[in-house]
């Protein structure tokens, strides 16, 4: 979240040294695939599953327009999204060992630039943070605690807007977030490690500029 906090307050200054030409506000709908590995190592015995799954999401997004070609935006999904559960059964002498793991994402949030480089086609950029809430049951017996990722996305789009300044745009993003390692709270031996996580999705988004 600090990285998203340091863009708005840039921003801000740059705004105050620019006169804006206005704000655009509206909603958005996604839907994507993403994939990633996860992998636990416990006292050096690893074992690894990876995961591909598709997911929705709605969002509310605020810009403001440093001209008719340049706005800097934030972009919020204001409820969580929950992955499947994923299961692991190990075998070690005999004694099957089985973990379940299951993640919630709250509070996924970016910011970014939005340049348009015709009357209708358009590239953004910016940064993504999301929580990651761990909810596992570890027949190795390990705990880990919730986290929090940093990421970038980059996408181009197309829009249109009408006489009245509602605005239809349509868009492909690609999103890719920085690995991340979680020491157990119960033996510090034990470590998970989430890598990879990236994915693609295609938007929809209504607003309307004021």
């Amino acid at each position: 979240m600090k990285k998203i906090i340091i863009f708005l307050l840039a921003s801000t200054f740059f705004f105050s040294q620019a006169s804006a030409v206005g704000l655009n506000i509206g909603i958005s709908g996604s839907a994507g695939v993403f994939h990633a590995t996860g992998e636990e190592n416990e006292a050096g015995e690893i074992a690894s599953e990876e995961a591909t799954g598709t997911v929705g999401w709605g969002s509310v997004f605020v810009e403001l327009a440093a001209s008719d070609r340049l706005a800097f935006g934030v972009e919020y999904v204001p409820y969580a999204l929950d992955s499947e559960a994923t299961l692991n059964e190990q075998s070690d002498g005999g004694t099957v060992t089985t973990n379940t793991m299951q993640i919630d994402f709250e509070n996924l949030a970016s910011a970014y630039v939005m340049l348009n480089v015709t009357e209708n086609l358009y590239v953004r950029a910016g940064i993504l943070q999301v929580d990651v809430i761990t909810n596992e049951s570890l027949g190795t017996g390990s705990a880990y605690n919730d986290t929090d990722l940093e990421g970038s996305i980059g996408a181009i789009g197309y829009s249109l807007k009408n006489d009245d300044g509602v605005f239809l745009r349509v868009e492909g993003n690609y999103m890719s977030f920085d690995d991340d390692t979680l020491t157990s709270t119960t033996n510090s031996d034990n470590k998970v490690t989430l890598n990879g996580l990236e994915g693609v999705s295609g938007k929809i988004m209504v607003g309307k500029s004021f």
